[in-house]
């Protein structure tokens, strides 16, 4: 990344369930990866973050997400944002595909029209 951007090909990691894009392509402000749960499987565990809060973008499929104590259902062209202390599981019904991006909450200090540099 010597020449301030990296491009890949998600041909480069078939049959992989999770790419996780921050080490393949340098990010230092935010974790990308890009999943996929079979059908009827679900996250082995229940987590949540100490800082970074996640956005969930479902790309394909339908299934549920626990946040804390409350089952909600998921599918295709949801977008799910989660704050950091909220405990969080997925589960998938059919095969599902989706993004999920980690960001530390409240770090976002300009954004495309206060940052962007028309030229």
């Amino acid at each position: 990344m010597s020449n301030g951007f990296s491009v890949k090909s998600l041909g480069e990691f078939k049959n992989i369930q999770r790419i996780d894009l921050k080490e393949a392509l340098g990010f230092t402000s935010c974790e990308i990866s890009i999943n996929t749960m079979e059908a009827n499987t679900n996250v082995p565990f229940v987590h949540h973050h100490k800082e970074n809060e996640e956005v969930y973008i479902i790309l394909d499929g339908n299934g549920e997400i626990k946040l804390d104590n409350e089952l909600i259902l998921i599918k295709t062209g949801d977008i799910i944002r989660v704050a950091p202390s909220v405990k969080r599981q997925i589960f998938a019904k059919t095969q599902l595909n989706y993004i999920c991006i980690q960001a530390k909450e409240n770090s976002l200090t300009q954004y495309t029209f206060s940052d962007g540099v028309v030229e």
